[in-house]
């Protein structure tokens, strides 16, 4: 079976390291590619024959940032059909409205607990079109905390 290919962008190590570790406690076949920044995601996606099915996009990191990285990657038909969920700490409604109309599928707050963000990522992922039971609306924005 194949398995979900995830790319997360995220500055801070601790977070991405807390992101894994709640990720691997979910039943779910996974690859994970990693990048401190998004010119190296960028850079990455242009590289790879076989694209990630989801990016987990932090919004602020240095370099390029997530709202950048979420409009470059819009603007070309090649990545039209990869998932993007963006994620940060701070949540504000201008910016996740922002998010919504530069084509986000997904915010996450990010959490401090493990068992929460866990949960938050098994309900996240369960609405990534990939071979999940759960009828997936591809317009659909979900915000979750």
């Amino acid at each position: 079976m194949e398995e979900l290919k995830i790319y997360i962008a995220d500055d801070d190590f601790d977070d991405r390291d807390f992101f894994m570790d709640a990720l691997k406690s979910i039943d779910i076949d996974t690859e994970v590619s990693q990048f401190d920044n998004g010119v190296d995601l960028m850079d990455r996606l242009f590289s790879d024959v076989t694209l990630p099915h989801v990016i987990f996009l932090d919004l602020y990191m240095p370099i390029m940032d997530g709202f950048e990285c979420l409009v470059d990657i819009r603007n070309f038909k090649k990545f039209k059909d990869i998932y993007i969920i963006a994620y940060s700490s701070i949540y504000r409604d201008r910016e996740v409205n922002q998010l919504k109309e530069e084509g986000a599928n997904q915010f996450l707050k990010k959490s401090s607990s493990l068992k929460e963000l866990r949960e938050l990522l098994s309900k996240s992922l369960k609405k990534v079109p990939y071979k999940n039971d759960e009828e997936v609306l591809k317009n659909e924005f979900v915000v979750l905390w």
